[in-house]
């Protein structure tokens, strides 16, 4: 328990520091990534078919509002497919408008 209590307290005296905001964590995940990439993904996931199935993921993920009996496991799982949608729409805007 006691390491608990300093990892907790090295948080709280860091204040928010710790936490990256969604949009740093992102762009940090597709830092490095190739630009045909980006354009592959627009291209894909930009019009047609693959805007409709990107519609669709945004739909069961980004739009999902688990209610509070939701478990810790099940919301960390739904975070990670946000993320992985999120990060789909900004390749495609990467893909559009260049780096």
């Amino acid at each position: 328990m006691r390491r608990g209590k300093e990892s907790s307290h090295n948080m709280e005296a860091k204040g928010w520091a710790w936490f990256a905001p969604a949009e740093q964590a992102e762009t940090a995940a597709l830092e490095g990534v190739p630009q045909d990439v980006a354009r592959a993904a627009a291209k894909c996931f930009g019009e047609g078919d693959g805007a409709q199935v990107l519609a669709y993921l945004r739909e069961i993920t980004i739009e999902r509002r688990p209610g509070p009996e939701a478990s810790d496991a099940l919301l960390r799982h739904l975070e990670g497919q946000r993320f992985i949608v999120a990060c789909i729409d900004k390749l495609i805007r990467r893909g559009r408008e260049g780096p």
